[in-house]
């Protein structure tokens, strides 16, 4: 504090110009002898005062270093999203506060149609590892791909323990176990309306609806405050399985006071309620009358254990066998049944194997490949590549998913390859045989009204989704400064007197290709795409040692650039060119290889460019003997 700003604390003018008029007053005032007495004297009235205003003055100062010590002691929240905004999938958020760390999600995305040949993608981890002694802990919300995909790339970088409800734990067993991470796991198993302390912060699970059972919300109360975030979620008052969304809970935090608040923006842009699971108990019922002459084929997401439950039921009631398709729907139902989260009459579930010993009529095939993805079960059947089921005029398909944002067209391939083969094939525009798992506009607002955050921090989906998400909220009384839209890679920090951006993380694309892990990068995608594109020529040819020249070839190899047998005047010009190429380099005595296979390639470039304007991907091999 300056001398100046000391003064101004010391001697306000509230104070002098009040104190400054009473002794004036009282020098004015005429006092009779008669009257006069020394209690009343005005020396010692003015003494009082003066008392008085010290004593104000003593106060203020007190008051001006309380506020001070308060601002100096100010706690903050730092927020690093490493993934999941402007994109769905890979989920992950960071928190930290007072150098502590907890990990919200560790998620995987799809790849989208420029990453040929990648199996999915990953968060870059190098923010963490460069924290990893301020890590207290990974909590995740449920147990889906986009939130769980990468826990086990996480886990051979960083061994943090894992806190997660029954269900997801269980899901993330599986995983390690595939990896063969799980003697070293440390998993934590915590149920909705728990905590869990993680340093400094109080990491509390919520109960809310979604496709899978145990899925959790979180509030993290911390020294800066308390943070809301609701995972993935809706408001189901009739779920298929389960309690209701925990609002009663949501409610009174709000009346706690909630710091920030981040909610699910997947369905941002769908108005009014989504619907209740309960309805599809009915569309179930009238599709497997519709269909009681046909094997039923129905195509899910392995992780939507109450869609799963609901197909038990219906094919119980009407006595028919439930097989399972699909490494992934396989997997789950195992983890799901041995966790007591399936409820199976005996006798009603069947190997895939022995479906062949029963009538069509008698099946029920719940498989993977609601997205079309090509290497899934409903794909290979399809396209008639799967080992052990065969489709046909038989068979009646059911599609109960919605494409994910993407994967539409791959999904309308899937479903015309189907009705090729004469199946008769169901998906949502038909009829009700999908629900979302994400809250529309009016739960969005809902949740919003309820939680009363000071400040609101939209994740969980593409830009669109996040805007809208943040409109939503502002049409709602919050002002726009309180609100963020952020996007991965992107460092807040916000406390009681504000949010703003501190940071920005340069995160890699970390690509996952069979057991390679992160390498494949742009330049390997490039080569992959031009070869998709352009394809491939490979020039071989044998030198001389001593002097240069060709004494073998040069040969050449086309792979998706021309068929040889049809285009044999080009190979044989490419030939002549290359060989052309290499004698004038021995005549001059050129010993420098890369420049020799710089020099093939642009003629040969030259020339399949002129005559087919194609740029495919040459590659010259040279030798010498």
């Amino acid at each position: 504090m300056t001398k100046n700003e000391e003064e101004k604390v010391l001697k306000p003018e509230s104070i002098k110009k009040p104190i400054k008029k009473v002794i004036e007053n009282i020098k004015s005032k005429k006092t009779s002898a008669k009257n006069f007495n020394h209690k009343n004297k005005p020396e010692n009235t003015v003494i009082e005062l003066q008392n008085k205003k010290k004593l104000m003055t003593t106060k203020l100062h007190k008051s001006y270093q309380k506020r001070n010590t308060a601002s100096r002691n100010l706690k903050s929240m730092k927020i690093a999203f490493l993934g999941g905004l402007n994109q769905i999938g890979k989920n992950i958020t960071v928190f930290e506060c007072n150098n502590d760390i907890i990990i919200v999600d560790c998620g995987m995305a799809f790849p989208d149609g420029e990453m040929l040949g990648i199996d999915f993608v990953i968060p870059d981890f190098s923010y963490l590892e460069a924290n990893r002694d301020k890590i207290r802990g990974l909590v995740v919300t449920h147990g889906h791909e986009d939130h769980i995909g990468a826990i086990p790339y996480l886990l051979k970088k960083i061994n943090v323990p894992i806190y997660a409800t029954p269900l997801t734990i269980g899901l993330i067993t599986g995983k390690l176990k595939e990896h063969r991470l799980l003697g070293s796991a440390n998993l934590n198993t915590v149920t909705v309306g728990n905590r869990v302390r993680l340093g400094c912060m109080d990491v509390e699970f919520i109960n809310v609806n979604h496709s899978i059972p145990d899925a959790a919300g979180l509030a993290i109360h911390s020294p800066a405050g308390t943070i809301v975030h609701t995972g993935d979620f809706k408001i189901d008052c009739t779920p298929s399985r389960g309690n209701m969304i925990d609002l009663a809970r949501f409610s009174e935090l709000g009346k706690e006071g909630v710091l920030a608040f981040m909610a699910d923006s997947t369905n941002a842009e769908r108005p009014g309620y989504t619907m209740t699971e309960k309805n599809l108990d009915e569309s179930f019922e009238r599709l497997f009358l519709k269909a009681k002459d046909k094997r039923i084929i129905i195509a899910t997401f392995a992780s939507n254990i109450g869609r799963i439950q609901q197909i038990i039921n219906c094919a119980t009631k009407y006595g028919k066998k439930v097989a399972f398709s699909g490494r992934s729907m396989i997997n789950y139902v195992a983890i799901a049944q041995q966790l007591n989260y399936l409820d199976v009459p005996s006798g009603t579930i069947i190997d895939i194997d022995l479906i062949t010993k029963y009538s069509k009529n008698e099946i029920v095939l719940v498989t993977t490949g609601s997205q079309g993805e090509p290497m899934s079960a409903l794909h290979r059947m399809a396209f008639a590549e799967h080992k052990k089921v065969d489709v046909g005029p038989e068979d009646f398909i059911i599609i109960s998913a919605t494409p994910i944002p993407g994967n539409e067209k791959t999904v309308g391939t899937v479903v015309n390859e189907l009705m090729k083969l004469g199946c008769e094939v169901v998906y949502e525009s038909m009829y009700e045989t999908h629900v979302s798992g994400h809250a529309c506009q009016e739960e969005l607002k809902i949740m919003q009204g309820l939680v009363k955050p000071q400040y609101f921090i939209p994740v969980h989906g593409e830009r669109r989704h996040l805007i809208k998400h943040a409109k939503l909220a502002t049409s709602m009384g919050m002002p726009e400064t309180n609100v963020y839209v952020g996007d991965s890679g992107d460092i807040i920090e916000l406390n009681v007197n504000s949010m703003k951006k501190v940071g920005q993380i340069p995160l890699e694309l970390i690509l996952v290709d069979g057991i390679g892990v992160g390498d494949v990068g742009s330049i390997v995608l490039r080569d992959r795409k031009h070869l998709g594109e352009d394809g491939l020529i490979v020039l071989v040819a044998t030198l001389d040692s001593s002097d240069k020249h060709v004494i073998s070839g040069p040969d050449i190899v086309s792979r998706g650039f021309v068929y040889v047998r049809e285009s044999e005047h080009l190979m044989e010009e490419a030939k002549t060119i290359a060989l052309n190429v290499l004698e004038e380099c021995a005549d001059h005595q050129v010993r420098d290889w890369g420049y020799i296979k710089t020099k093939v390639r642009d003629e040969l470039y030259r020339l399949f460019h002129n005559k087919t304007r194609r740029n495919p991907v040459i590659l010259p091999i040279i030798m010498e003997v």
